[in-house]
């Protein structure tokens, strides 16, 4: 599949209207345009965790695969089902390589007993960042109903768990945990 980007600005957009992947337009308010476009912001949230110190090498190759699978998935949802063409559409092996993740990290941990306060290390706290986009990016993505590929929802839950596991991994065991009522 090739991408060719000869011009960033096109000023079509200008009227807060704006192009699906099937060429129908749609105003920039548009249930897709809000899912994809909160997708676009959680593949920038991951961009900076990849950058905060603490991360491990494992990790930053598992996000660089999870950025380029984001990138499916914003294809997915910019594009509604059906047209001639055969579209880049999330798989259920997309899904299930998270969950092998999800997997092989949670093994390695403690079990939890009490909720997790967002933060820690600053890898960590960035995770919990990326994970709350990236629950806001599932709502979105619900929102459109239907004609939305179910795999896009799948694949963003399954993001989000991962995201939790690698902050509690980054964290190390020294995570900052919930305690309930200690300010009363």
């Amino acid at each position: 599949m090739t991408v060719n980007l000869t011009r960033i600005y096109t000023r079509l957009g200008d009227g807060g209207e704006t192009h699906l992947g099937d060429m129908s337009r749609v105003p920039k308010t548009h249930p897709r345009i809000e899912a994809y476009g909160t997708v676009d912001e959680l593949n920038a949230h991951i961009g900076v965790a990849l950058n905060a110190p603490g991360l491990s090498d494992q990790y930053a190759d598992w996000l660089r695969h999870v950025q380029n699978d984001l990138f499916d998935v914003g294809a997915d949802a910019s594009v509604p089902e059906g047209g001639d063409r055969e579209r880049l559409r999330v798989a259920p092996e997309q899904v299930a390589w998270l969950e092998e993740r999800c997997d092989e990290v949670n093994a390695t941990l403690p079990k939890l007993h009490s909720f997790l306060l967002p933060g820690g290390t600053p890898a960590a706290a960035q995770l919990h960042v990326c994970r709350t986009v990236c629950r806001r990016a599932e709502r979105l993505a619900i929102a459109v109903g239907d004609e939305l590929n179910a795999e896009v929802v799948r694949y963003l839950n399954r993001l989000s768990d991962l995201l939790f596991i690698l902050a509690r991994g980054a964290n190390a065991g020294e995570e900052p945990l919930w305690e309930p009522g200690r300010f009363r």
